[in-house]
């Protein structure tokens, strides 16, 4: 008896150069409406599922390969005499490949107009069910998922049979697919319905291993979230050498605090902290101005422009080492000029999406929070004794606490006309922080503000800012000690800005 075919697929791709292989080899091919004509009209000889179970398809194609006949066949050992003998008894034919790919339920739930009823039309009963089936049944049925399979089955099998490691390879694919496309339903349906749900799952696919790790002994890959777009979908690389797992990170921290501010803007970021960020009338100039903050750590770092870059700052760009540009854009003669650099990459992002939810793995656990989406505004902080601030020092306190969100903290931020004059980040205590950003900024600092990511536990880093001649602070506040800081302020004529709101950033 030849051996048999189950296909039911909804992607076609290499659909008919599989199945033609597959007869030229002895296959009898059976299959689904769909399938079963895409076939025939290629002239591929197919016998229809309902000629096997001897049932029509019904409930507008809900129910067809739900039958006996069709998981008999599947799932029956071969090595178990009773149920060779019920095969027998049921007249029912065994199935030795399973070909089969699922509705686009994930394609379709990214359609935003999609109707509640549309959608749930695009969950696949029969698929997952015939897959699950040869997958458990692997070392007796072949279960393929995907076109890219196709021809390397079919090689194996003109050699005279499957590999028991293929089979096991395939059926893995199987069950990893049946998983995804659970989840997929799962966190669908559960976000439209607004339903809080006790239950996470997570669903990525492996898009490309990297060079290593954050050092040289240690492995890493990227994995692409399979349900929504992430950030390496957003950005596309124009120039250099695979991105690695530290450019990945940096690529990310620069494009987070880049999307927060208004264009033309320029962010310089160095081991996952910013040391340089500007406005600037043009481009060109938020970028040197971004630059002067600090321009040896920004040597071999990533620089991220949120308008397109010309000709005229891809020459100001070739004179350091930057690691990687990123930008929305660069124009055509833009290119040569940043290619004469070897080892820089370039990247072009698209429009920005971040997640809602941010996550961090704990030793095998997960911890889930809100995504740190607020940029304070002038309307809802305090001003300490209603002091009044020009409009250029509400601007600036503003851009200094929205960079001071994106700074590892301990974070102080010094800033002056939109720029960063110092950054003090990742000390385990405050002052030290502020030490680092106020001696940065040296003499600039008389008339800039200060921003703390988080409230002053001791007056003492007031008293450095009023030392530095620093005009404004914008913090937190909260510290059983805020009267001490406000005690100090008030004696410097330094105001001090309250926001209620923290940014610690670990």
């Amino acid at each position: 008896m030849k051996p048999r075919a189950l296909l039911s697929v909804s992607d076609k791709a290499h659909l008919d150069e599989f199945a033609r292989g597959l007869v030229e080899l002895g296959w009898e091919l059976i299959s689904t409406g769909g399938t079963a004509k895409f076939l025939q009209e290629r002239k591929i000889p197919v016998t229809p599922i309902e000629s096997v179970t001897g049932f029509p398809e019904i409930l507008s194609g809900r129910v067809k390969t739900l039958h006996p006949k069709i998981f008999g066949g599947i799932l029956a050992l071969r090595s178990d005499p009773t149920h060779q003998s019920e095969l027998a008894a049921q007249a029912i034919q065994k199935i030795d490949l399973v070909c089969v790919n699922f509705y686009p339920f994930i394609e379709a739930a990214k359609k935003p107009n999609l109707s509640e009823a549309q959608l749930v039309e695009e969950i696949d009963i029969g698929g997952p069910s015939l897959v699950r089936a040869a997958a458990k049944n692997f070392q007796h049925v072949l279960v393929l998922t995907e076109p890219s399979d196709y021809a390397s089955v079919l090689e194996e099998l003109r050699r005279g049979g499957v590999s028991e490691m293929t089979k096991r390879r395939l059926a893995l694919k199987a069950f990893a697919k049946v998983a995804e496309l659970d989840i997929a339903i799962y966190q669908t349906l559960r976000e439209r319905w607004g339903i809080a749900s006790e239950r996470l799952f997570l669903a990525y696919t492996k898009a490309h291993e990297l060079r290593y790790g954050e050092n040289p002994h240690q492995r890493a890959a990227l994995y692409q979230n399979a349900l929504a777009l992430g950030l390496s979908s957003q950005v596309e690389v124009l120039w250099g050498k695979e991105l690695s797992y530290n450019n990945w990170l940096d690529t990310e921290s620069a494009l987070a605090l880049l999307s927060e501010l208004e264009s033309p803007a320029c962010v310089i970021i160095k081991h996952n902290n910013p040391c340089g960020v500007a406005r600037g009338q043009t481009l060109q100039e938020a970028y040197e101005r971004a630059l002067e903050c600090d321009p040896v750590s920004a040597f071999g770092g990533i620089v991220a422009l949120n308008q397109t870059v010309d000709r005229q700052l891809a020459e100001k760009l070739n004179e350091i080492f930057l690691e990687i540009v990123v930008a929305p854009d660069f124009a055509p003669d833009a290119l040569p000029v940043l290619h004469q650099k070897k080892d820089r990459r370039l990247l072009r992002y698209q429009e920005l999406r971040f997640p809602k939810e941010t996550l961090r793995f704990l030793s095998g656990d997960l911890l889930v929070q809100d995504a740190d989406g607020i940029v304070i505004q002038e309307s809802s902080w305090k001003v300490l004794d209603d002091a009044k601030l020009s409009e250029a020092e509400k601007r600036d306190l503003v851009f200094a606490f929205t960079v001071c969100k994106h700074v590892k903290s301990n974070a102080i931020v010094v800033a002056k006309d939109e720029a960063t004059l110092g950054i003090g980040p990742g000390q385990t205590n405050r002052v030290g922080s502020a030490r680092i950003a106020l001696s940065q900024a040296g003499e600039k600092a008389r008339g800039a503000v200060l921003a703390s990511d988080g409230f002053f536990p001791f007056p003492d880093t007031v008293e450095l800012a009023a030392q530095y001649g620093i005009a404004a602070i914008i913090q937190p506040g909260g510290s059983v000690r805020d009267e001490e800081a406000f005690a100090v302020a008030r004696k410097h004529k330094i105001t001090m800005v309250i926001t209620g709101v923290r940014h610690f950033r670990h």
